[in-house]
């Protein structure tokens, strides 16, 4: 798998999930500075690993993942960057996000560690999107070829049984 970050092949560190694996038990950060561990809930997931959402196209993507879920309780998504909490927290706050679980990686880079999904040029997380079922088995796996892309949202959607 090629991965790019504008235009530049990148290296993932760490072995990258495929369909049909359990999704790690991973923990990360909330933006109250509380580890959290967000696989410890059943229930079907979308889990987004952005770079930042300080850039257009993480808070575009997360935007348009708001306004998918306004009206729907039965898939928990859950954002993981390398962003510190307060940069989430103020997200959460610009944007008015009560759906979205915002998280950071920055502390202990463990959701990196499991999913293959951090960038060794630049330590930031590369965009990827996964969907599990209810019992945490990925029905979709998309590391996104370019980093400044955004993610299939309708094969996203349509993994989490959305469409």
């Amino acid at each position: 798998m090629m991965i790019t970050f504008l235009g530049n092949p990148v290296t993932l560190e760490g072995e990258t999930l495929s369909v049909g694996d359990v999704m790690p038990d991973f923990t990360v950060v909330n933006t109250d500075l509380e580890e959290v561990k967000p696989m410890e809930s059943k229930g079907k997931k979308i889990i987004l690993s952005v770079p930042s959402v300080d850039t257009g196209v993480c808070s575009l993507e997360l935007g348009k993942f708001l306004n998918f879920m306004k009206d729907q309780d039965e898939v928990e998504v859950v954002s993981v960057s390398e962003d510190l909490p307060f940069a989430l927290a103020r997200w959460n706050q610009e944007h008015d996000n009560a759906k979205i679980l915002t998280t950071s990686d920055f502390k202990l880079d463990d959701f990196a560690k499991k999913t293959g999904t951090r960038m060794e040029e630049n330590g930031l997380l590369c965009r990827a999107a996964f969907v599990t079922d209810e019992d945490g088995v990925l029905k979709y796996v998309e590391y996104v070829d370019e980093v400044s892309h955004e993610p299939n949202y309708d094969e996203v959607l349509k993994a989490a049984g959305l469409k």
